[in-house]
């Protein structure tokens, strides 16, 4: 079982953006302090996520020929 040691932090925003994300939040049937979690995770694994994205492209592209045209008899070879 995870268990993750949480830490209260203070930030400052304009009140009209706390309002409206907080609205939006309700709208969305979570809570602002979730909606900051996800997006503080998201933000956190971003660079992750690219050099992920970037290993993925290598591997594909010796199969990936942007801008080839193909003819109808080597589309249908695959």
């Amino acid at each position: 079982m995870f268990c993750a040691i949480v830490k209260n932090i203070t930030l400052s925003a304009d009140k009209a953006l706390l309002e409206a994300a907080g609205l939006r939040a309700r709208s969305e049937h979570t809570t602002l302090n979730e909606a900051f979690r996800q997006w503080l995770a998201a933000y956190a694994q971003a660079p992750q996520r690219a050099q992920r994205y970037d290993e993925v492209l290598a591997q594909l592209q010796w199969r990936l020929h942007v801008g080839r045209h193909m003819g109808r008899e080597e589309m249908n070879a695959l």
